[in-house]
């Protein structure tokens, strides 16, 4: 249900809330690998997630800059 709340959102706010998601997933990965008994398969999900995350921003980020013509 979170999909759809955060698909009506306008893009500089999506943009701005999924650059937080970004961020604490970077922190809770750092967290876990630093855990001595680290789960690799959550690691490699965290990973997953955070790359899916870094292409959704870079669309949007593409949808939020113009184009400029040279």
């Amino acid at each position: 249900m979170e999909r759809n709340d955060s698909a009506a959102q306008d893009p500089v706010s999506r943009l701005a809330f999924l650059r937080v998601e970004h961020r604490d997933l970077d922190a809770a990965i750092d967290a876990l690998r630093d855990h001595v008994a680290a789960d690799d398969l959550q690691l490699a999900r965290l990973k997953k997630r955070k790359l899916r995350l870094k292409d959704e921003i870079a669309v949007l980020e593409d949808m939020t800059v113009p184009d400029i013509i040279a």
